[in-house]
């Protein structure tokens, strides 16, 4: 997989391995149940942040903390994870923002530091992100990002409150993606 102690930043935002010091501020942001209608976890609850966590700590997955530079608070967490060296591919997923972040730009901003990585450094052919089918505001975010909507998966993750969740899956793949472009989304 990618380097553990990766560290990515723009202008706007820096992403960094997660650590356990970090699980306060991001249980301070993550608090809201009503945020958690898409996810696999309940993140406001601590035992369930727990489980979401470790597959960083096994290194499974490299889960950043994500921190807005012009607030200089933690603003969420993102990752790399499910790769495939032979197939060179790569999911970015398991992202989640507190309230106050969304809508600002730190999404985007994440999205073309890690895909620039995953293209430019690691040159994968390809860059996977999903998401529930019912998440319009996630669906609008990686549809203005340039990511091609492929198609649903029925009835695939089991979420929170047992909702059984129809999957949409989008990628990005070699060539669709202009490495490097210095923007920053507002």
């Amino acid at each position: 997989m990618v380097d553990h102690s990766l560290i990515l930043e723009n202008e706007q935002i820096l992403l960094r391995p997660m650590t356990r010091e970090d699980f306060p501020a991001l249980q301070a942001i993550a608090d809201d149940p009503a945020m958690w209608i898409y996810f696999t976890f309940d993140l406001s609850i601590g035992a369930e942040f727990e489980k979401w966590a470790e597959p960083h700590f096994r290194q499974e997955r490299l889960q950043f903390t994500v921190l807005d530079k012009t607030t200089g608070k933690i603003a969420g967490a993102t990752a790399f994870g499910t790769f495939s060296p032979r197939d060179q591919r790569m999911e970015i997923g398991w992202t989640w923002l507190g309230k106050a972040f969304r809508g600002t730009g730190v999404n985007q901003n994440m999205k073309k530091l890690m895909l620039d990585y995953c293209f430019g450094e690691l040159k994968l052919k390809r860059v996977e992100i999903k998401t529930d089918v019912l998440n319009m505001p996630a669906r609008m975010a990686l549809l203005k990002l340039g990511a091609v909507e492929e198609g649903v998966l029925r009835s695939h993750t089991l979420l929170t409150h047992g909702r059984r969740r129809d999957t949409i899956y989008y990628s990005v793949i070699e060539g669709e993606w202009e490495v490097g472009t210095q923007w920053v989304w507002k």
